[in-house]
């Protein structure tokens, strides 16, 4: 009898034993998994406030409507972000560094890699791009100085994947060749090329490429 307690006993130390293990083994499972879905939320509602700011459509946006298109809550997008401003104000700063990250990851002292950046990153944000640019002249002031501030960073970009050929260039000829570049890679050039011209992606970067490169090599 003792011997049948001592096994039971020990059974149910062992069952206790691999419940408590399991436990563990999911917790952490369970911990993320549950982060990657708040954070698969998170994305969404950043994705859907950037699409609807961009088409002019946030001031007529209501919070149900944002949180429905990403299929949560209206609490659930509170929770995360706190206002309706809060959420644009996280949607324009992710937009910001993914841009900056996109754009400096340009080969610097390459002609066709620093095209293809370009290129990379106007059919991701050429329509986009655009409607900021329009914004310097015909929007309210705040996004007069976010059009201005994204001009600014092309001009930057610029000067970083063509550094190697304008060191060497004196303050005219330096300033002359720099306005030259910012304006072959504007987002109205590619636009140009590729809506009204139609033309296809690699006629569009054989031609940047041409332009640029006899940029570059002129005395």
């Amino acid at each position: 009898m003792t011997r049948r307690r001592s096994t039971l006993a020990a059974g149910r130390a062992i069952l206790v034993y691999a419940g408590l293990i399991a436990a563990i083994d999911r917790r952490p499972y369970k911990q993320v998994a549950r982060a990657q879905a708040q954070e698969r939320t998170r994305d969404a509602l950043l994705d859907a406030a950037v699409d609807e700011f961009y088409k002019d459509r946030w001031h007529r946006t209501s919070l149900e409507a944002l949180s429905a298109k990403v299929g949560v809550t209206k609490q659930t997008l509170l929770r995360h972000f706190g206002s309706k401003d809060g959420l644009l104000l996280q949607a324009l700063m992710r937009s910001g560094a993914q841009v900056l990250e996109q754009r400096w990851s340009a080969p610097t002292g390459d002609v066709q890699g620093t095209v293809d950046n370009l290129i990379d990153h106007y059919e991701e944000w050429g329509e986009r791009a655009l409607r900021i640019g329009a914004w310097q002249k015909s929007g309210p002031p705040v996004l007069a100085k976010l059009s201005q501030a994204a001009r600014q960073v092309h001009y930057d970009w610029v000067e970083y994947a063509f550094g190697p050929w304008l060191e060497g260039l004196d303050g005219e000829a330096r300033a002359r060749r720099r306005a030259a570049l910012i304006a072959i890679c504007d987002v109205q050039t590619w636009w140009l090329l590729s809506h009204d011209l139609r033309l296809a992606r690699s006629e569009i970067h054989a031609i940047l490429t041409d332009l640029i490169e006899r940029l570059l090599a002129e005395k």
